[in-house]
């Protein structure tokens, strides 16, 4: 019997399409419904920056972008436990381990929902020193307390709606995950027009109007989840096992930490705006209401590359675990061609149409305007640079090399751009906090390409092992140095033994030794060859 399931599960796992179809047919099915996802939570905030900025002004945009920290913080939360899940669901299976994933699927939605009551209590408890914490000046307070004391109900839905579509998207369903973002996007917008211009609400028309999105969207994935495809979910698979609940969140911490470090970012950027910014002509609330307009045009551009690099996590995690290294190769990079090809448009359009893309959010004066376009195109220089980060740091934690995937997404916004926004202000003054931008881009991108050139070398080389290449050149070696050379000495060995000539036996005694010498030379090269080879094998399968 014990045969018989496992042929069963080498079965499935051998038609599985992840395993076998064409990896850019599989990206095409994975990454356009996860782009579309990730684009539909970007709108969500762009929608309401869009009602807001038209029929409630400037202070209201710089609400939702001194808000904008909480809503980073739910999706770090969901990326944490709906990644790591997803990952750990693929790599599980692609091992060929049918029961494990029910577990690691349940364990995720009790963490994504438990987290997200929690901040939801959070941000209710302290809403009003939270806020002056994220840099809200006191024009732009109260706007900021109405937007948020409504939006905190909808953060547990948040978290499940992102956090479950990576787990639907990961059972194979990627067109779900799609339908549960658009179907809370389109209600969300019909409400906003309905809440902020019908019926004048405002910031509290806006924020309900998401909620109410988020909610819907919600319900899908909760019952889409009771009847998964490659799994089935009951009751006990939902009870927290702290070895599954660990490992899920060491493969999720770098998609986690890159959206801590961006909230962060956010908060230390509000600051710095808000306190230079009332050095200067421009005023402590225009530069924050324009930066938060800027980063959120530029997060469109991010959820697209982030949403290929999501696409790509199921095909590289089921393929790593199955030791199939090159189609893991070949999906990372298809993401990468893809993502430097939008980079590089975003990056035109940011250079050539600055003022065209603020008009939209509404009007504003000269010195909004003015500041609005500097840091478009000042902030934003190396944005076409900025698609390598994500997809790599997904990479790495799709293969289950999650510390080295925690590690590129704090470059960036930690270890370089936080500092240098501290720093270059104190020399720059408002612009420094724009200058600060593209010098930590370089740095990261210089950090990003070393490790993923590292790390395809050694998929290279564990590839070579596994196809058997390894022996063939380990025999080879064999035959070129040791064999011939054995054969060298036999026969010097008997010409040594027929020559009466003491000076020629010299020399011929002495083209023996080095012979000798030189075959078990060859010898060790071998021994060393497969030691290396074990090693491989022991550490890497």
């Amino acid at each position: 019997m014990k045969d018989d399931d496992n042929m069963n599960s080498d079965t499935k796992e051998i038609q599985n399409p992840l395993g076998t179809a064409p990896v850019g047919k599989l990206m095409m099915k994975f990454a356009i419904p996860s782009i579309i996802g990730m684009l539909v939570s970007a709108m969500y905030n762009m929608i309401d920056q869009l009602f807001i900025g038209r029929y409630v002004g400037i202070l209201g945009n710089g609400a939702t972008n001194i808000a904008f920290p909480f809503t980073t913080a739910c999706m770090a939360v969901a990326l944490l436990f709906g990644i790591g899940g997803a990952s750990y669901f693929n790599l599980t299976l692609g091992m060929g381990n049918t029961k494990k994933p029910s577990y690691i699927a349940g364990n995720s939605l009790t963490m994504l929902v438990g987290f997200g009551v929690l901040i939801s209590a959070v941000t209710l408890l302290f809403m009003t020193p939270l806020l002056q914490l994220f840099g809200s000046s006191d024009d732009i307070l109260p706007y900021a307390k109405d937007y948020v004391f409504v939006s905190a109900f909808g953060f547990p839905f948040l978290i499940l709606t992102t956090g479950g579509g990576h787990l639907i998207r990961a059972d194979g369903s990627p067109k779900m995950t799609m339908t549960c973002n658009i179907t809370g996007a389109v209600i969300n917008i019909i409400l906003d027009a309905l809440f902020v211009i019908g019926f004048g609400w405002g910031m509290k028309g806006a924020a309900l109007a998401t909620v109410i999105g988020q909610f819907i969207s919600a319900m899908i994935v909760i019952i889409y989840c009771i009847n998964f495809k490659t799994v089935k979910l009951e009751l006990k698979h939902l009870i927290p096992d702290l070895k599954i609940v660990k490992r899920i969140s060491e493969i999720g911490i770098a998609s986690c930490f890159n959206q801590l470090a961006i909230a962060l970012v956010q908060i230390i950027l509000n600051n710095s705006l808000k306190h230079y910014g009332a050095l200067s002509v421009y005023g402590d609330s225009e530069p924050i209401a324009c930066a938060g307009i800027i980063m959120k045009v530029n997060m469109i551009v991010f959820s697209i590359v982030i949403g290929l690099a999501q696409g790509t996590q199921p095909i590289e995690s089921f393929n790593y675990g199955a030791r199939n290294f090159k189609r893991v190769k070949d999906a990372y990079i298809i993401a990468l061609k893809c993502g430097l090809l939008l980079s590089i448009i975003a990056f035109i359009c940011f250079q050539i149409f600055p003022k065209q893309i603020l008009s939209v959010f509404g009007k504003g004066t000269d010195t909004y305007f003015e500041f609005g376009v500097k840091f478009f195109r000042i902030f934003l220089f190396f944005t076409w640079l900025n698609c390598i980060q994500p997809i790599t740091a997904t990479f790495f934690t799709s293969i289950g090399k999650s510390f080295k995937g925690m590690f590129l997404s704090l470059t960036r916004q930690i270890i370089f751009l936080i500092p240098l926004a501290v720093i270059f202000p104190i020399f720059f003054g408002v612009f420094g906090v724009m200058y600060a931008a593209p010098v930590s881009d370089v740095a990261a991108f210089v950090i990003t390409v070393s490790f993923v050139v590292k790390q395809m070398r050694e998929m290279k080389k564990l590839e070579g092992y596994l196809t058997g290449s390894f022996l063939l050149e380990t025999n080879i070696k064999r035959l070129l140095v040791f064999y011939p050379i054995l054969y060298l000495t036999l026969v010097f060995e008997w010409c040594e033994n027929r020559c009466d000539m003491p000076r020629v036996k010299l020399i011929v005694g002495t083209i023996i030794g080095v012979l000798f010498f030189v075959s078990v030379l060859g010898n060790i090269m071998c021994i060393r060859a497969w030691r290396e080879h074990w090693r491989y094998l022991t550490h890497n399968l």
